[in-house]
């Protein structure tokens, strides 16, 4: 008895833990796999490196993206892609 209660404090960080830290980062995990695979062409992306381009062309794991006034192509991987961009964040 005595040593369940000696360890109620870790077992009560680990739940804590769990709920804090583990939960939402698979909510978020989930979410940025369902935006990456919803990429069509013509949606507005922003790469990890702050690239900001619309998509031209998907090609299996890559895309190719279009960005700057002189139509500048670019050729990504889609992990590459941290979200899209939309019209509120204009």
């Amino acid at each position: 008895m005595g040593m369940l209660i000696q360890l109620a404090p870790m077992i009560l960080i680990l739940v804590v833990f769990y709920a804090m830290i583990l939960i939402p980062e698979r909510k978020r995990k989930k979410k940025y796999e369902t935006m990456i695979s919803e990429l069509k062409v013509r949606d507005e992306v922003m790469t990890r490196g702050g690239i900001i381009g619309k998509i031209t062309n998907i090609n299996g794991d890559d895309v190719i993206l279009e960005s700057g006034p002189d139509k500048v192509r670019l050729k990504f991987s889609k992990n590459a892609i941290a979200n899209k961009v939309s019209q509120e964040d204009k």
